[in-house]
């Protein structure tokens, strides 16, 4: 298998010379010259090679992937040689994108028939199909009789057209696959579509193009693209877009300027730069965050502003989408659903509010604007607090030198491979081997062990009858095949990894108008004020799933928004913090600014930070640890600086409390953020140096899966997991399960499963473990450890840089007044000590 980058750029005569006439003259005359991505891929393609291809938005690399099949249809249409077949799929995560990518086919081929009849060359018709769950069983069976030359369908969509009696025989025919956003598939819903994918090669023979933005290593996700042991060409050209990033403060002074007046002048520089731009994209990190800043800045007079996320209604995001590739609105403020690749028309500015955690974030977001290649993309990211400043200086330093972190993509999901085995038995009647080789031909199983595909295989055989779980595939003999008619029901209902969540519907006058969670809608009271879609809303009751709403003109909200999961901080960019705290004390202001890019405000409020810490405890960094004690009016605390990301904490706080609780008797609380976590014991409980010491000499993996025993973090995946492995049908004989009751049949199930070892629930601890958690990067760091010098101090206060994990109430950047008062009282008793220090040393 070799994996290797692209060197050589074809020049665009040695590609006209391969495209037939039509095509070449309409390219011509709408292009010109080929683009980067273009000169590297289109050629390679055309000669049946799997190519990854990773560059800016705006460069060209959609019409990379598809010009070398639609110049092959073309000159199968002039021949009078094309049938009724499928010969190129293209599949995205994104339905919406979907729809786009129709819209980009159909206009390229309408122009080129126009050409073409200019030319007197006589062209039979390339259709273009769509197929996904909003499309209509009319509209499938047209398909069956009449399959389109070039389907665009979602990973989901695949899974279940590969199982489809008759529609399947047409995909017999793929010679061309194009995986769109694939650095959006490096997770359960990605190795789902490679089992898909190894599944489809089974019966077709198709070159692999993979289409990305910004994400590293791209031999891990050319590897992933292709499968194992098949050969990938690597097209990197996201060198040549110029990016411009800036890390600023809305004030000067992020400890002591109340909170209402970091507040005005954020929407002040808001105003200021959307004002300046003709269009502004706006990046918050929660959905509350976003529909709060189209709140507020409909208040200051900005006029045509929209928000953009993923619980307004999918009406409102298309006719968003819309109004922006018209150039109609002056800004959009979005959470994440605006970071894929939708076709969003022309922005000039992109800005940040509070840091993305990641340098591919940044990167993606940030190259939302200046869509064309030879444009800048410009980008601002704004701190908030300290940290925050730190985190973005570093962040934008990383993402100018193009230092990406590494991307993660889940191994030997069992849940995903439950799935695939009973498709797969809907096919054929298979033998072992033969399924367990094509399996392991998928890079995300190319380490399965027998004994585990041979667990699943007998689950889904015997099943668990006594539990109401029937097996779904017959084994024996060493084959395995389907079992009863119900099974392809069971696989069509319930296929794929994204499971449900509880979310209740809001209707105003009778028609919906977006969602909020669950947990959100429970605390709602009649006569409460909310955001939604940037529209204020007066609560006024509900039943079931449902509430009812009316529109609340000019009414400030009485509640804050929903809560929603802040994104965690990458392992490879907080290693780089760690050691940007190292070398910031010994580096100049001026060294600071000309390093970093960051004016004399930013650099000087960096280096006072870190001085502040310094005085008063040590710096925490990538040479040194901190673990600092202090005690408050009820409680003792001990918070370990790990700057390793919420993740690898999240794993180390876990283990390190179960081990302390079995040690002292005592419940422990946990406060957990991308910089380290806290352990709150009882007053009357100490831990002593040696009890440090063993915490560093635990087991980790094991203590921390004998700590999610009685987590309820086990029993919400274990539900996940179980309706993926189809142990609960979420819609069984034309009846869905509601999500409560699927937990409810978690719940029973989750005992026997773990007495048992069940695969699934092996499965669940794995998934907690590696995908939710990072016990991999968490391990990494307790080695690391033994290489540092570790200081322990305790102090009357919470040192300078302990100030945001002690202040965890507030969870959005953007309503901050608690946590900036909590803030501020720490930071003056930290002065005034280190005053006092001071004046005792004269």
């Amino acid at each position: 298998m070799a994996i290797r980058r692209l060197k050589k750029e074809y020049s665009d005569e040695e590609i006209y010379a391969i495209l037939e006439k039509p095509v070449k003259e309409w390219f011509k005359r709408k292009y010109k010259t080929f683009t980067p991505p273009q000169r590297y891929a289109v050629m390679e393609i055309h000669k049946k090679q799997n190519v990854l291809i990773s560059s800016p938005t705006g460069s060209g690399k959609t019409l990379s992937a598809f010009l070398a099949a639609i110049n092959e249809l073309i000159s199968l249409s002039i021949n009078k040689k094309l049938e009724d077949k499928i010969y190129a799929l293209y599949i995205s995560p994104l339905r919406a994108l979907n729809n786009d990518i129709e819209k980009n086919l159909k206009e390229p081929l309408k122009e080129i028939y126009e050409v073409a009849k200019e030319l007197g060359v006589d062209l039979d018709e390339i259709r273009v199909g769509v197929r996904t769950s909003d499309t209509t069983s009319y509209q499938k069976s047209k398909m069956v009789k009449k399959p389109p030359h070039i389907l665009i369908t979602t990973p989901e969509s695949l899974s279940i057209a590969l199982n489809s009696p008759k529609f399947s025989e047409h995909l017999k025919s793929i010679k061309y696959v194009i995986v769109d956003e694939i650095h959006a598939l490096t997770n359960k819903r990605g190795v789902h579509l490679s089992l898909s994918l190894e599944r489809l090669n089974r019966i077709a023979d198709f070159v692999r193009i993979g289409l990305s933005a910004t994400v590293h290593p791209l031999e891990e996700v050319a590897k992933f693209l292709v499968g194992n042991e098949r050969d990938c060409l690597i097209v990197d050209v996201n060198y040549l877009k110029d990016t411009e990033i800036k890390a600023i403060s809305p004030v000067d002074d992020l400890i002591y300027t109340p909170s209402d007046e970091i507040s005005k002048k954020l929407y002040q520089t808001l105003k200021e730069l959307i004002e300046k731009h003709r269009t502004t994209l706006i990046f918050t990190n929660t959905r509350s965050a976003t529909e709060r800043v189209v709140y507020n800045l409909r208040n200051l007079g900005i006029k045509n502003i929209e928000a953009h996320h993923s619980s307004l209604s999918r009406e409102h995001r298309l006719e968003v989408e819309e109004k922006l590739k018209k150039g109609e609105l002056n800004a959009v403020i979005s959470s994440t659903s605006l970071e894929l690749g939708i076709d969003i028309g022309s922005i000039d500015l992109v800005v940040l509010l509070g840091s993305p955690k990641s340098v591919s974030r940044a990167l993606q977001r940030i190259g939302r604007s200046g869509h064309r290649l030879h444009e800048k993309s410009r980008g601002i990211i704004v701190a908030f607090d300290r940290d925050d400043l730190v985190e973005c200086t570093v962040l934008a330093h990383n993402a100018r030198n193009r230092k990406i972190d590494k991307v993660h993509i889940p191994k030997n999901c069992l849940d995903v491979l439950c799935q695939h085995i009973v498709g797969m038995s809907l096919e054929k009647v298979w033998e072992i081997d033969e399924a367990y080789n094509l399996v392991r031909k998928a890079y995300p199983y190319k380490y399965l062990s027998k004994g585990d595909f041979l667990d699943v295989l007998n689950y889904l055989a015997k099943g668990m009858e006594e539990k109401s779980v029937y097996g779904k595939i017959w084994l024996k003999e060493g084959k395995f095949g389907k079992r009863g008619k119900s099974t392809r029901a069971i696989y069509y209902m319930n296929v794929g990894t994204i499971p449900d969540e509880t979310s209740v519907a809001v209707y105003c006058n009778s028609k919906y108008i977006g969602e909020v969670e669950e947990e959100f809608a429970e605390k709602l009271m009649k006569g409460d004020i909310f955001v939604l879609g940037g529209k204020t809303y007066k609560y006024i009751g509900g039943r079931g799933n449902k509430i009812n709403v009316k529109e609340a003109f000019g009414e400030k909200p009485t509640i804050p928004a929903w809560f929603s999961e802040q994104l965690p901080l990458s392992y490879d960019l907080a290693l780089d913090i760690q050691k940007f705290r190292g070398e910031i004390l010994w580096l100049s202001v001026e060294d600071i600014m000309g390093k970093y890019q960051v004016d004399e405000k930013t650099a000087k409020a960096i280096k006072n930070y870190i001085i502040e810490q310094d005085k008063y405890a040590v710096i925490p960094n990538n040479k040194q640890i901190l673990i600092e004690h202090f005690v408050d009016e009820k409680r003792k605390y001990y918070v370990f600086h790990f700057l390793i990301g919420r993740r690898a904490n999240d794993a180390i706080s876990r283990a390190f409390a179960y081990h302390v609780s079995n040690l002292k008797k005592c419940n422990v609380r946990v406060s957990i953020s991308d910089y380290g976590f806290a352990l709150i014991l009882p007053k009357n409980r100490k831990l002593t140096k040696n009890n440090m010491v063993e915490l560093f000499n635990i087991d980790l993996e094991e203590t921390l899966k004998k700590s999610l025993e009685r987590a309820e973090i086990l029993k919400r995946r274990f539900r996940h997991v179980a309706t993926r492995g189809f142990m609960i049908l979420r819609k069984y004989m034309g009846r869905k399960m509601s999500v409560n009751r699927q937990q409810f049949n978690a719940e029973m199930l989750i005992k026997y499963c773990r007495e048992t070892n069940h695969p699934l629930y092996r499965e669940t601890l794995r998934e907690i473990l590696e995908d939710v958690m990072d016990i991999e990067n968490a391990k990494d760091f307790m080695k690391k450890v033994k290489n540092m010098r570790i200081y322990y101090r305790e102090l009357p206060y919470p040192s300078p840089f302990a100030f945001n994990l002690i202040a965890m109430a507030s969870s959005d950047v953007i309503v901050m007044e608690d946590k900036k008062k909590l803030i501020m009282e720490m930071h003056k008793k930290v002065m005034e000590f280190l005053k006092n220090k001071a004046g005792k040393n004269i």
